[in-house]
């Protein structure tokens, strides 16, 4: 379950995202953190990594360097990013994730792949590991949606809005000391909040991110197994 770091309060997404644009005059990327308060406190919040996985996964003799995910300047923050129309981008007000979103993607996905228990080792490079693969990744898309094609004043007519966030992650596997990738792939999940209140909309990024992160180390531990396989076979012969 997603954790929150502050009091919980009930703010919808769409009305914060609205009242700080008309209030600003802002047109196009509108930064709406900067009218934060000592009466509105920041809020964090931290996603958790997966857990569950196929029984049936191998277990592979390697170790494994997971990097920083490389992101644009949108995306590479700790504010937590809302997209109104496709060409606009905007930042919750109050909210913000408990470190950058690749810090916070590379974190959940090194838990993630010691949570399968399949690996021999897995880790940041700064700890030292002599890495057998290391897994680059790009993380294309982490925000909210808004849907389009509305009013100047959508809550008037539909308070309850839905709320979707994206979550999209290219993968690359590099075996090392050859620098060669083997293997790469996109994952991506979207998912609809329950409301466009906001910690609704957090339960929606942990779902989202939790299910890209599933599949992603899934497929990760099973190609590093599929490669290693077929080098002990080349050796062989």
């Amino acid at each position: 379950m997603i954790r929150s770091h502050a009091s919980r309060r009930r703010l919808p997404l769409r009305a914060a995202v609205l009242a700080v644009a008309a209030a600003a005059g802002l047109s196009g990327c509108a930064e709406i953190g900067r009218i934060t308060n000592a009466a509105n406190p920041i809020e964090l919040y931290a996603l958790t990594p997966k857990s569950t996985f196929p029984a049936a996964m191998p277990s592979v003799d390697s170790q494994l360097v997971v990097e920083e995910p490389t992101a644009d300047a949108s995306v590479n923050t700790d504010r937590i990013a809302v997209k109104p129309s496709p060409l606009q981008l905007q930042y919750f007000p109050i909210a913000r994730w408990v470190d950058r979103a690749p810090l916070v993607v590379q974190r959940l996905m090194i838990e993630s792949f010691e949570n399968t228990g399949a690996l021999t080792s897995v880790g940041r490079s700064s700890v030292g590991l002599r890495a057998d693969y290391t897994l680059l990744s790009d993380l294309r898309e982490f925000q909210a949606i808004l849907p389009e094609n509305l009013s100047p004043d959508p809550l008037a007519e539909a308070p309850d809005l839905p709320v979707d966030v994206l979550v999209r992650l290219n993968l690359k596997i590099v075996k090392q000391p050859e620098s060669l990738i083997v293997s790469s792939r996109s994952f991506s999940a979207r998912r609809k909040a329950g409301s466009n209140e906001f910690g609704d909309v957090a339960l929606a990024f942990d779902d989202a991110l939790g299910r890209t992160l599933r599949e992603a180390v899934v497929w990760t531990v099973q190609e590093i197994d599929r490669v290693n396989k077929s080098n002990r076979f080349e050796r062989r012969y």
